[in-house]
């Protein structure tokens, strides 16, 4: 089997996810690493045995790399993103795939006409509660979903928003809990609910007004077209960082995350369907473990020459229900309507 190559662009706190995952994987190999500050580049170089460059065009049409993996901050991903795939290489991007929606469309775009394939990091999805909830729905065994809810309670003080000047900003991050944080538990919900039809929603600097330009809490009533009603609430205001609950009422039973494990409540009984993996979690707990699995199948689909699922049209997604909550919230509470709206 031929080896692909890869490049990890942003030597930050999420790129040692996925440089280990590269350098665990048969038929990959870890080429280079890029970031701006040198010393940065030279240590993620020297951690993992590759070469280090200061500018990431440096890397642009290498034959010998196939895969960028962007791990840069929010607003660099969709510029990034299309000159690689102009220039035929693959892109896995972590979330947010961008800082907007139109930013977004211009990845797709490039990718619809590339050689290379663009994925995103929602690595929630392989998570197994995850999979068992989607495997419910999916096959009707506890009937008709009714209504679900996502609840999100972390914690992000000033010292994370100062000591990296992107965060915070509208320009740089994009938004603020919901576009960084909880962009996963809202992806989550989107992609069990399906199509969605309206969305109220609002969004508020609880704690932290006088350092960041962006909000810290936000809450949603999501309706879906299969009338299923989906509430979420989350908040980075929190003392600490709180297990994701999810909540998910079906006409024979409701399934229940609590603590990374995953209930069903069925005819007055609850039994424990599955609980995290005993295995130690690498990275901070709260971002889950399945970045490695999500990079594994990313290059499995390059190998096999498939189309990766969690594509640029998966990756929008998400994006638009955060886009939704803010006009919401801009327009004082008035129902927002995907049909109606014009993205921009």
């Amino acid at each position: 089997m031929s080896t692909i190559g890869a490049a990890i662009i942003g030597c930050g706190a999420i790129a040692p996810l996925h440089a280990r995952a590269i350098l665990s994987m048969e038929g990959a190999r870890l080429v280079a690493v890029a970031d701006s500050d040198p010393e940065r580049a030279a240590q993620a170089a020297q951690d993992y045995g590759c070469e280090s460059v200061t500018d990431y065009k440096q890397l642009l049409g290498r034959t010998d790399i196939g895969i960028i993996h962007l791990c840069t901050p929010h607003h660099l991903h969709a510029a990034m993103a299309v000159e690689f795939l102009q220039a035929g290489h693959h892109v896995l991007t972590e979330k947010p795939m961008a800082i907007d929606v139109s930013s977004a469309q211009r990845m797709q775009e490039a990718a619809a006409v590339s050689k290379g394939q663009l994925g995103v990091v929602f690595q929630n999805r392989y998570n197994e509660p995850s999979i068992r909830i989607k495997e419910t729905i999916d096959s009707g065994i506890l009937g008709q979903l009714i209504c679900m809810k996502g609840i999100v309670t972390w914690n992000r003080n000033e010292a994370y928003y100062t000591e990296s000047s992107w965060r915070g900003k509208w320009a740089t991050e994009g938004g603020g809990v919901l576009i960084n944080q909880t962009i996963h538990t809202l992806d989550l919900l989107q992609w069990f609910g399906g199509e969605i039809t309206s969305i109220k929603g609002s969004v508020t600097t609880d704690v932290l007004n006088e350092v960041i330009e962006v909000e810290d809490t936000a809450h949603a009533c999501i309706l879906f077209k299969n009338k299923v009603r989906g509430l979420f609430y989350g908040t980075n205001a929190y003392s600490v960082n709180s297990p994701v609950e999810l909540e998910l009422i079906f006409e024979l039973g409701t399934l229940l995350l609590r603590r990374d494990c995953l209930y069903l409540w069925k005819d007055g009984h609850e039994t424990l369907l599955c609980e995290p993996l005993s295995t130690a979690v690498e990275g901070k707990s709260y971002w889950g473990t399945s970045h490695n699995l999500l990079i594994r199948d990313f290059y499995k689909h390059i190998i096999d020459g498939r189309e990766f699922w969690i594509d640029g049209n998966e990756g929008i997604k998400a994006l638009e229900v955060i886009d939704g909550i803010y006009t919401s919230s801009e327009a004082s509470g008035k129902k927002w309507a995907m049909d109606s709206l014009k993205l921009t």
